[in-house]
């Protein structure tokens, strides 16, 4: 007997395992980590910018921390992930000669990848905490995680 389960993440977690998903998510993109000191404050006239606010996000405020930030890059596209006064994910999307348009479906992409690692971490945990043994995992055609799991 097999089922198949779909999930769909609520991202509810502190800052240091947001930061992971995302360091995760990022790279399989070719995005990098930046350090903050390494920022530019000056800002051109030719960068634009475009802010999303991930759906379905909440840091708990318990671990959250004030003012954290993670800053990513890939050829001259910046992204930075915030959260909000509510405690909300948000990404900041930077990119010279981009239009919104084009940053705001590089961000959702963005999110989406950190999202389903994020994901995929707490399913697998859980997996591990309840003693299930993971069979079998990888990525279909549609980059969809897959999980075949055995519970004796």
């Amino acid at each position: 007997m097999s089922s198949v389960i779909v999930v769909a993440p609520i991202i509810i977690a502190n800052w240091p395992a947001i930061a992971a998903a995302v360091a995760a998510g990022v790279g399989t993109l070719g995005f990098s980590v930046i350090n903050t000191a390494e920022l530019q404050s000056a800002m051109s006239e030719n960068v634009t910018r475009e802010e999303i606010e991930v759906e379905n996000s909440e840091i708990l405020d318990s671990a959250a921390g004030t003012g954290e930030q993670m800053v990513v890059e890939k050829d001259g596209i910046k992204a930075t992930f915030t959260r909000d006064a509510r405690g909300a994910l948000k990404i900041c999307m930077e990119g010279k000669g981009k239009s919104k348009t084009e940053l705001r479906q590089m961000g959702e992409a963005l999110m989406g990848r950190v999202t389903q690692q994020y994901a995929y971490h707490r399913v697998v945990t859980e997996l591990k905490q309840r003693n299930m043994t993971i069979v079998e995992e990888g990525m279909t055609e549609t980059e969809s995680v897959k999980i075949r799991i055995r519970n004796w």
